[in-house]
């Protein structure tokens, strides 16, 4: 009986120890593992993870849809940083500076992708990147009437060159911006009085378009931003400065320390990169104004519109529309140029971007006629997309030309607003069409009911009048 309870005393004592070693080994896997982890850089940590958390903007420059593709000068640099590190992009969307900062602490996101003005201020609780441009505060002011036919002295004797005759004008910026801070420091340097309003309804895209349609004389703009605006409105000028230079940049939290270098180090080699120079070309110095709002008809065929009138009036059948109504497209698009190639990537004579061509079958080596096809088939997609909400055919066309231009999601998130706003959702003049023109005011693009963000409504509202006016002017010119 002793010897049987020794057998069962010594069993329990060695299941025991087996336990009492198993959990220790256990325990030291545990503690190796966290300390490995507490071992990752932040940048390690970040490809591990396999994701880079960012946050930017819906405007003109940092992020926006166009034609139903991601675009936007910060979202470019940074869509390729993620993918030469080998990491998927998440993009967070925040309109709220004093935001965005909070969440970078809280580590909601890793950088903060967007063109933020370094400051010593901000230094104090952020890490800027490298330079990615430097700017200045700029005039933008109007450029006399008929100034294409004007000398170049002409012109200038008609602008503003210097801040000294800023006096007694009156200026309108956007309110509680860096413009109103650097205005009064200006009134203060040159012992005079600047009339300045702050505007608290409309961005600073917004005031320099008043200033081109003239409703207002001047605004103030940071440099690339004014940039970017002088490519829609050729009427402006920009060219004189305000303030001195500043560097833009990205930014992380002050212990990241390995990401901050991965950025730094990417952007010394990219920067110095040809493809650097087409991006920034493409966003700061394309001729987008130029090909948009140029829209004067000039027929010396004898009679016809272009060399592609025969396939035109053969294909239209696919989409049932008038033939003339296509070409009038198609010059908008393209001027009839099938090596055309836009900003944004689109190409051809239809200019499809690249993931709607794809999914038509076509590339930019592909014939000038299958890119016809494609484009004809995309848009009858379109016409079949509105068909069962807005019957009228006639109706529809707008409605299909707007989506052609920006993206049925833009005209979805248009009729949205319109029919939250009391207006008709299903159709287009003085209802959808105002809307889609508020889609670049924060007020209606941040509407929680809007799914596409910010978009430059002027482009497809503008679009939709130039083909149709162009259309009715073909039908006096051209017999079918």
């Amino acid at each position: 009986m002793n010897k049987l309870k020794f057998k069962i005393i010594s069993l329990f004592l060695l299941l025991l120890i087996s336990t009492i070693i198993f959990e220790n080994c256990n325990l030291s896997e545990k503690r190796k593992n966290k300390s490995n982890k507490g071992n990752l850089t932040d940048i390690e940590l970040i490809k591990k993870r396999g994701k880079l958390v960012v946050i930017t903007d819906f405007n003109s420059i940092d992020y926006f849809i166009y034609r139903g593709q991601p675009l936007g000068y910060h979202y470019e640099l940074i869509k390729l940083f993620a993918d030469n590190i080998g990491v998927e992009l998440e993009i967070k969307i925040n309109h709220n500076l004093e935001k965005t900062f909070k969440a970078l602490q809280n580590k909601e996101c890793d950088i903060i992708a967007m063109g933020l003005t370094v400051t010593k201020e901000r230094t104090k609780f952020l890490q800027f990147t490298k330079p990615l441009l430097q700017t200045r505060q700029v005039l933008v002011q109007r450029k006399p009437k008929n100034w294409y036919v004007l000398s170049n002295s002409q012109i200038e004797d008609s602008l503003i060159r210097s801040p000294l005759d800023l006096v007694n004008k009156q200026i309108v910026v956007e309110s509680n911006s860096a413009f109103c801070d650097r205005l009064r420091s200006l009134s203060d340097e040159i012992g005079d009085t600047i009339h300045f309003i702050g505007d608290k309804k409309h961005l600073t895209d917004e005031l320099i378009k008043k200033v081109s349609e003239g409703e207002i004389d001047y605004t103030i703009s940071d440099e690339h931003v004014a940039m970017v605006n002088q490519t829609y409105y050729s009427n402006i000028d920009i060219e004189t400065p305000i303030s001195f230079e500043q560097n833009i940049a990205w930014a992380v939290r002050k212990e990241s320390k390995g990401i901050l270098k991965e950025i730094n180090n990417w952007l010394k080699k990219f920067k110095s990169n040809k493809k650097y120079v087409i991006l920034y070309n493409k966003y700061f110095k394309n001729t987008r104004s130029s090909q948009i709002a140029n829209s004067n008809y000039n027929s010396s065929t004898g009679g016809g519109i272009s060399i592609y009138d025969e396939y035109l009036k053969s294909k239209s059948k696919i989409v049932g529309w008038d033939w003339r109504l296509l070409a009038s497209l198609v010059y908008t698009e393209s001027r009839f140029n099938p090596q055309a190639e836009s900003w944004a990537g689109a190409y051809g004579l239809m200019q499809l971007m690249p993931v709607t061509a794809d999914r038509f079958g076509v590339t930019k080596d592909s014939p000038p006629e299958e890119n016809i096809v494609a484009g004809i088939k995309y848009l009858k997609w379109l016409d079949k997309y509105f068909k069962k909400i807005i019957p009228d055919s006639t109706e529809r066309v707008k409605f299909v030309l707007a989506s052609y231009n920006a993206g049925a999601g833009h005209i979805e998130d248009a009729r949205t607003l319109a029919g939250k706003h009391g207006k008709n959702p299903n159709l287009w003049k003085d209802n959808v069409d105002i809307y889609i023109l508020y889609k670049s005011n924060p007020k209606y693009y941040t509407d929680p009911d809007v799914k596409y963000g910010y978009c430059r409504g002027d482009e497809p509202y503008r679009y939709v009048i130039e083909i149709l006016e162009r259309y009715e002017n073909y039908k006096d010119l051209i017999n079918i």
